[in-house]
C-alpha cells in the first residue's frame, strides 16, 4: 500500500458534499437530509461559533459520521505534531488539517505514517503545491478556488490541472474544492471531476433552487387543489 491509501476513507463514486461551517444547527440540518458527507472547518469558523475548539469539534463529530477537519494553529512542526495529538483525540472522525507549507507537508507525512490519521492540506493556490501535498500523503488536498477568482484567475483552471496531474501518477489524494461561492462552483468541480466540493450552508442549500422548479410546483397543486382530491 502507497503512503496516500494509508488510513483513507476509499473513494466514492459520487463526489461528496462537505459544508464549510461550525455552526452546529446548520451541520444538523443539512445531516438530516441525508446528503452531507463532511465537515470542514477552520480558526475564523471556530471563531464564529463563539465556542471553544475541543468543545464545538466534538459536537460536529457527534452528528457527522464522515471526515470533520480541525485545523492546527501552529506554524512549526513540532507544535503542530503537539498540536495533531490533541485534536485527534477528539473523535476517530477527526481529520487533522495542516497548511501548505514546508513544516505543514513534513506534519503530513508524519501524522499520516504515524498516526494513521487523515489530514486536510489546505490553501492551496497552486498545482505543484498540489503535488507536493500527494508526494507528503495528503487524505484531501483543498484548493481555493474564490479566493483565486479574486484575484482575476480562474479557479477551476486549478482544480483541473489537479485532476490531470493526480490522474497522470493515480495519486490517491482526494481533490477538495474550497473557498466555493456559487452554485457554478459546484457544477464545475463536478464537470471537471473532483472528488469533494466543501461550501458554506447557503450554497449548499442554493443547488436545489430552480424558477422552472418552483413554477412547476405552483401549477402543479393549483391543478390538484381544482380536483378537491385528497391522497390518504
Amino acid at each position: 500500500m502507497c503512503l496516500a491509501d494509508a488510513g483513507r476513507i476509499p473513494k466514492e463514486t459520487a463526489m461528496k458534499f462537505f459544508v464549510d461551517t461550525a455552526d452546529i444547527k446548520e451541520i444538523k440540518e443539512l445531516h438530516d437530509l441525508g446528503l452531507l458527507d463532511g465537515v470542514t472547518t477552520n480558526p475564523s469558523l471556530i471563531l464564529k461559533s463563539g465556542g471553544k475548539i475541543a468543545e464545538v469539534t466534538k459536537q460536529i463529530c457527534d452528528i457527522v459520521e464522515g471526515p470533520v477537519s480541525a485545523e492546527v494553529v501552529a506554524t512549526e512542526f513540532n507544535q503542530m505534531m503537539a498540536e495533531a495529538e490533541v485534536l485527534a483525540k477528539i473523535a476517530p472522525n477527526v481529520c487533522i488539517k495542516v497548511p501548505l507549507t514546508l513544516d505543514g507537508l513534513k506534519a503530513c507525512k508524519t501524522i499520516r505514517t504515524e498516526m494513521k490519521r487523515m489530514v486536510n492540506v489546505t490553501l492551496c493556490f497552486s498545482a505543484n503545491q498540489a503535488l507536493l501535498a500527494a508526494k507528503a500523503g495528503a487524505s484531501f488536498i483543498s484548493p481555493f478556488v474564490g479566493r483565486i477568482d479574486d484575484t482575476g484567475s480562474d479557479g477551476m483552471e486549478l482544480i483541473s490541472e489537479i485532476r490531470t496531474i493526480y490522474d497522470n501518477y493515480d495519486f490517491k489524494t482526494e481533490i477538495l474544492t474550497a473557498s466555493v461561492r456559487t452554485v457554478n462552483h459546484v457544477k464545475q468541480a463536478a464537470l471537471i471531476g473532483a472528488d469533494v466540493v466543501t461550501a458554506p450552508p447557503a450554497t449548499l442549500k442554493a443547488l436545489v433552487n430552480h424558477p422552472l422548479t418552483d413554477k412547476g410546483l405552483a401549477a402543479f397543486l393549483a391543478d390538484w387543489a381544482k380536483t378537491g382530491q385528497k391522497i390518504g
